[in-house]
């Protein structure tokens, strides 16, 4: 197919769809200012310990490590960074009614920010904007956390009990919310498309949903920039930005 041809297929899949999936992963916030993890310009790429303070046994056990990644949250991008049309585009499918759910891979918070409804976005890597206590369980906005390392401290404690405060984002060597993957994997059961934006679809349990879904007959399209190891699956891919490719998918409101 060409590019206009692909554009119109996709365009016809989602028009006709009303229950589609969306698995988003890092490459639907780059257009927002936040860096991926691995790419050249990525996290890990240019931080060499960015995955010592994303494992839970560094973080708890490391002082040094724990005030690294308080530094790195004061200082993330996504504090400064908005929605962009890619996120707003699946806004306006929810307002359609044709999106059953949003699976992400991203702590950015910006689906939400962007003004999809919370009970559609499943988080499976958890969510970079609330705290959580790691004795208590108490939780609160992370900007709270962020305005005291600003103002001078370095490893800020718990308000209610001096206990360890961490970013509810899961971290290495923890398991994912199981309540998070039973929802995403309902909703690959039951969706009639699969958008798949901005992921590589290497990192599991996400890229296994894949496969999964149009094993339950769903058409996938594959939004990225790069090739990915389900390609084949689709049935159609549109390479490119997705804060312009997705758009452009998303049949106008009556």
């Amino acid at each position: 197919m060409s590019e206009s041809s692909d554009l119109h297929r996709a365009r016809e899949l989602v028009a006709g769809a009303s229950r589609i999936l969306a698995l988003t992963g890092a490459g639907i916030s780059t257009a927002s200012g936040i860096a991926d993890f691995r790419g050249p310009q990525g996290r890990w790429t240019l931080d060499p310990d960015a995955e010592r303070i994303s494992t839970l046994s560094w973080y708890l056990g490391d002082d040094d490590v724990r005030r690294k990644a308080w530094q790195a949250r004061a200082d993330a991008a996504y504090w400064g960074a908005r929605p962009n049309p890619a996120h707003e585009a699946l806004v306006e499918l929810e307002r359609q009614g044709r999106l059953a759910g949003i699976v992400t891979q991203n702590t950015d918070g910006l689906h939400q920010l962007a003004g999809s409804a919370d009970a559609l976005v499943h988080e499976v890597h958890g969510n970079g904007r609330v705290w959580r206590c790691e004795d208590c369980g108490a939780t609160g906005p992370m900007t709270e956390m962020v305005e005291r390392v600003r103002a001078g401290e370095d490893d800020p404690r718990c308000p209610r009990c001096g206990g360890i405060v961490r970013a509810t984002v899961i971290l290495f060597e923890e398991p994912l919310v199981a309540d998070v993957l039973d929802a995403a994997v309902r909703l690959a059961e039951t969706a009639d498309v699969v958008l798949a934006i901005g992921t590589s679809l290497t990192v599991f349990p996400v890229a296994g949903l894949v496969p999964y879904a149009v094993g339950h007959r769903a058409k996938l399209i594959i939004l990225n920039a790069e090739p990915t190891p389900y390609d084949e699956l689709a049935t159609v891919l549109l390479r490119g930005r997705v804060e312009e490719t997705l758009p452009a998918l998303v049949p106008p409101a009556c």
